[in-house]
């Protein structure tokens, strides 16, 4: 069954979730040299006081994810404008209720932080060192005609662990064809050389791609 705040048994645990955010992060910044044109990032210095990194995801049309990793766990707020969760599908505009209901005080800065928009969320997830799932709020599904009436499900694809999916993905946005071998390098953090960079993205710059990857915390060859 497909991740979604349905079903979340198939998603990795945290520190797994960790290195696929960054390996999707330096796969897009191969690919994709222009900042302005990525859809996936990591800031491995979000908050250094915190000891927080952030993956983040945003496409474009006002859809977007934000993903904290810190000491506390792990913790993910996304928002797809045309779900029919929307909070702008609502009147008066509001998140919907239970999505944002029974988040762990350790996660309070996350939800209050400027920067993420909390009033623009379809869905939340978390997961705490402790815990043995991921976890949600008490959400009450409404009626649709979709499945995904919250946008999970199309966010949380890339996370299934497949380097099928980024080539799938890259395909399709970027409309380039990668070699899986090489996205499979990327998804094992085998060290990033000038050549396996070259071998993405032959148009890649080694001097942008290094320092992609010390912002990511990607390994590299020093």
């Amino acid at each position: 069954m497909p991740i979604s705040t349905r079903d979340l048994s198939q998603l990795p645990s945290i520190d797994r979730l960790e290195k696929l955010a960054q390996s999707i992060a330096m796969l897009d910044a191969i690919v994709s040299p222009d900042w302005e044109y990525r859809y996936f990032s990591f800031n491995a210095a979000w908050d250094t006081s915190l000891k927080e990194r952030m993956a983040s995801m945003r496409n474009g049309s006002g859809d977007e994810y934000f993903l904290i990793f810190s000491p506390h766990g792990a913790i993910l707020k996304g928002f797809d404008h045309e779900a029919p969760m929307s909070p702008w599908k609502r009147e008066p505009v509001a998140v919907w209720p239970g999505v944002l209901d029974g988040v762990p005080d350790a996660f309070a800065s996350f939800l209050a932080e400027p920067a993420f928009s909390m009033g623009d969320c379809t869905f939340c997830i978390w997961r705490e060192p402790s815990d043995e799932h991921w976890q949600h709020g008490p959400v009450t599904f409404p009626e649709s005609d979709t499945d995904d009436p919250d946008g999970s499900k199309g966010f949380l694809c890339m996370f299934d662990a497949k380097p099928e999916t980024y080539v799938d993905f890259a395909a399709e946005y970027f409309e380039k064809t990668l070699d899986i071998g090489v996205v499979r390098k990327i998804y094992a953090h085998e060290t990033l050389t000038p050549l396996l960079a070259t071998e993405l993205n032959p148009q890649a710059s080694w001097e942008c791609a290094a320092k992609d990857a010390g912002e990511i915390h990607y390994p590299i060859r020093s």
